[in-house]
């Protein structure tokens, strides 16, 4: 069995509906593959049309279901009538990953205001509106899973990474406390937090930082998109469905 086949997880989301948003490509395009090929229809949300097109496009070829939705994740209107679409015409939302995340690295005494208002904005707003947005479908149906997608930036903080340590800080908080709200009307809400993943985030960094962070990892490698997509599917899953207000770091034993 090959490696890429053991970081699978079989479920049956049958019937469900899933919200993945930053899914044009990255984690947030495994996580939409991953809980379609599981059987969720998946509406695949982000800016870029032609990236999520191409996301729809791989999903459908593999035999599962979505569609794309492009939509700035900061802007109140255009999230809240994106989740009323999808509920309407979908009849549910069961799943949200609130995925979609931007970095805009600098050492703090030269970080500006827009590059801190930005990451603020996207990271923790956007992830914000979309729970408030889906919490009243899924609290109406009795039955829901929101899944955030922080990392161990906001469990052990990065140098030059003060606005997006402090955006996924504030995820795990926020999801904390909404798990405390919204636990009596079967509706779990976790966070994974990934660590060092090969992704196209971690490709621009260049070949002397990823090196030296993988001295920093005790597994001594960088970890995939399908270990993460494999915990998002387990989190969704009803198999989970006692796991509330929990942090899952999936870093190779860096914040272990």
């Amino acid at each position: 069995m090959s490696e890429e086949t053991c970081k699978q997880l079989n479920v049956d989301l049958s019937g469900q509906v899933a919200i993945v948003t930053g899914a044009s490509q990255g984690l947030g395009k495994t996580c939409a593959m991953e809980l379609a090929r599981n059987g969720a229809r998946v509406a695949c949300l982000a800016r870029n049309a032609d990236k999520l097109a191409e996301t729809v496009t791989a999903i459908e070829e593999a035999g599962g279901q979505a569609s794309a939705f492009s939509v700035d994740v900061t802007d109140r209107e255009s999230v809240d009538q994106t989740v009323d679409q999808i509920a309407e015409q979908w009849g549910s939302v069961d799943i949200l990953v609130n995925n979609a995340g931007i970095t805009r690295d600098a050492l703090l005494p030269r970080m500006s205001d827009e590059d801190f208002d930005d990451v603020i904005n996207t990271n923790l707003r956007g992830a914000f509106l979309f729970m408030r947005a889906v919490s009243k479908h899924m609290m109406s149906a009795r039955y829901g899973r929101i899944i955030n997608m922080s990392s161990v930036s906001g469990l052990i903080g990065n140098i030059g990474q003060t606005n997006y340590s402090a955006s996924k800080a504030g995820l795990i908080g926020m999801t904390r406390s909404f798990s405390r709200e919204i636990s009596r009307r079967n509706v779990t809400v976790n966070c994974v937090a990934p660590g060092f993943i090969e992704t196209e985030m971690t490709h621009v960094l260049g070949e002397a930082i990823i090196k030296e962070a993988k001295k920093r990892i005790p597994a001594r490698k960088l970890g995939q998109p399908a270990d993460v997509a494999a915990c998002v599917v387990f989190l969704a899953s009803n198999a989970a469905g006692y796991i509330t207000g929990h942090t899952l770091a999936v870093d190779g034993g860096m914040t272990g």
